[in-house]
């Protein structure tokens, strides 16, 4: 009996369900000790990674529309990113009551720190699961958005 769940009185369904979920929290695991080591956490790399790939300063209603969260969140997120030094708010010279959110040099090396540990793990993670259990994953994952 793992995480109080008896695995066997959950039948075939219910033990495929929650073999993902212990998998998806394994693998969440996984990369939140990744990111640790580069000095990040995934929602801190979703920000930088979005603000690196924007050609300008992000206002914050922007930045959450593209992190597909609320408002609240990514200013509580920009918030711990300033105190760290690795995003600035600046003013929108159209609108002064606008803030917008740039990534700073130092944001910009940990970003690459960071998408680069994952690239590592992602390429780990492939070389370990052979080609047709890819697609296994694959045709699950569909499943799941088709349930």
């Amino acid at each position: 009996m793992k995480d109080g769940l008896d695995n066997k009185a959950t039948g075939a369904k219910g033990q495929t369900i929650h073999s993902l979920l212990a998998a998806a929290h394994a693998l969440e695991a996984k990369v939140d000790a990744t990111l640790a080591d580069a000095g990040l956490s995934a929602p801190k790399l979703a920000v930088l990674s979005v603000l690196a790939a924007a050609t300008e300063p992000l206002a914050l209603g922007e930045l959450a529309d593209r992190l597909s969260c609320v408002r609240s969140n990514v200013t509580q997120m920009i918030d711990r990113l300033e105190a760290d030094g690795l995003v600035r708010r600046v003013p929108d010279a159209a609108d002064r009551r606008l803030v917008k959110a740039e990534i700073t040099p130092r944001g910009r090396e940990l970003e690459a720190a960071g998408a680069a540990a994952m690239a590592a793990l992602e390429s780990r993670f492939s070389r370990a699961v052979e080609a047709e259990d890819h697609s296994a994953v694959e045709r699950m994952l569909r499943s799941i958005e088709e349930a």
